[in-house]
């Protein structure tokens, strides 16, 4: 997007925008479900005992479930500074943060919720990211905004966006994995 940006082609970014949004909700509906059907295993691969499977478990089934908020705030998040609103972009990420820091507290203790709380604490959070997000990129604020034209995948663009993000991909998914 930023590359035709630059050409002065911002129809043609918008049209990047739009496809991202829509690969992006593809790959959380699909992520979501591959979790959802294979997280007692994937909670033992992590060490998840007997005792502590029912946590890890109530914890995942929630959090999973915002894993579409979080896919959409961080991916459609890149385009907000592109367009030079850092300030705006920079507001994404803390108020996700800061909400969930005042949620944790409220959901695990005073409504005695425990691991449940905590992971709803997240999801809410970040569902406000998305939110702050979507109304941002659908506003008049910038440049290029999310448009329901752009929404149906174009092979063409699809083709571009896995070219210039695999590097990014790769590099973000070693990191994960040496993290595990």
């Amino acid at each position: 997007a930023a590359i035709h940006m630059g050409k002065q082609d911002n129809r043609t970014a918008e049209k990047f925008l739009g496809n991202s949004l829509s690969m992006l909700l593809i790959t959380s509906a699909l992520i979501t479900a591959g979790v959802l059907a294979l997280k007692s295993p994937i909670l033992r691969v992590f060490g998840a005992s007997d005792q502590t499977l029912p946590y890890a478990d109530s914890y995942l089934t929630i959090y999973i479930i915002g894993t579409i908020f979080v896919q959409i705030t961080v991916g459609m998040n890149y385009y907000i500074p592109s367009q030079g609103f850092a300030k705006t972009a920079m507001i994404t990420t803390m108020l996700g943060a800061v909400l969930n820091m005042a949620l944790d507290p409220l959901f695990i203790f005073a409504m005695n919720m425990g691991v449940a709380g905590a992971a709803l604490a997240t999801v809410i959070s970040q569902f406000a990211s998305f939110v702050w997000v979507l109304l941002f990129l659908m506003g008049k604020k910038p440049t290029l905004c999310i448009r329901r034209e752009n929404l149906r995948p174009d092979w063409k663009i699809l083709r571009q966006i896995i070219i210039l993000g695999s590097a990014p991909f790769f590099m973000s998914a070693s990191e994960g994995v040496l993290h595990v």
